[in-house]
């Protein structure tokens, strides 16, 4: 028996199809289609697949059910850099628990988030492994994290379950679209951010600020303090400018 009803369309229902979702090296077949399933009954329909350990098979299409072109067109790339480079906005899922506390949104609050950005770039949300979730690395690609509030006592959902609870509030946002302002500020895209981020460590080696090859926590802390900022394209744009001034007067001194 279904508990479902459907929502009325509307004509800018394609602003779905702006949105990513992202699975990390997953490690079961079935938790791929499932995930396509959860994706499709709320109108989301971008899969791709970071480095997962065994391709799409016939256990994924049997759980994909209904879902087969969410699965099919699932894209398969080698990082996260390379399946979020493009997005301007990237949200992980994690637990609160971290060494370095990062920015968090609640499940209503990213729904509303991602699609309040949506129509300026491809935004993205991003699920971990089965076992042990996203690593700090790829959490730190992330501009916000999200965490569902589920039982302290019994807190272990399943990938596709996770999955299906955050689509829900993409679509719940999507649907009072009307009622979210929308972000009009233009920020740089997560590739953009990343050369940022390269340059950045680069000149504070330089420099002697940190040691290269061994930047320690610095770079994890610079990295939560602009995401927790997060400078607009212009913004960044002067950022980048300082310091290639800066390379320039190092080079000088040489």
């Amino acid at each position: 028996m279904s508990i479902t009803k459907n929502a009325p369309q509307s004509a800018s229902s394609e602003i779905l199809d702006k949105v990513r979702v992202v699975l990390v090296n997953t490690s079961h077949t079935g938790n791929i289609g499932s995930t396509a399933r959860a994706m499709k009954t709320m109108g989301l329909s971008q899969l791709v697949l970071v480095d997962p350990v065994d391709k799409p098979d016939g256990k994924a299409s049997a759980l994909a059910a209904g879902a087969g072109d969410v699965l099919a067109n699932a894209k398969i790339v080698s990082t996260l850099e390379e399946a979020v480079k493009d997005c301007g906005l990237v949200v992980g899922t994690s637990a609160r628990s971290r060494t370095l506390s990062w920015p968090m949104l609640e499940p209503r609050e990213c729904g509303e988030k991602l699609i309040s950005e949506v129509e300026q770039y491809p935004v993205a949300l991003v699920f971990g492994r089965e076992n042990n979730g996203l690593s700090n690395e790829e959490l730190q690609q992330c501009h916000f994290h999200v965490c569902i509030p589920a039982n302290p006592e019994y807190s272990s959902l399943n990938l596709a379950a996770a999955v299906q609870t955050l689509c829900y509030e993409i679509r719940m946002a999507f649907l009072n679209k009307s009622r979210i302002p929308e972000e009009t500020n233009e920020y740089p895209l997560a590739d953009d951010l990343e050369r940022f981020y390269s340059h950045l460590e680069q000149t504070l080696s330089k420099t002697n600020f940190i040691i290269p090859q061994h930047p320690g926590m610095v770079m994890t802390k610079l990295r939560r303090l602009f995401n927790r900022a997060r400078p607009e394209t212009q913004e960044l744009n002067i950022l980048r400018g300082i310091l290639a001034s800066v390379d320039k007067s190092i080079k000088a001194k040489d």
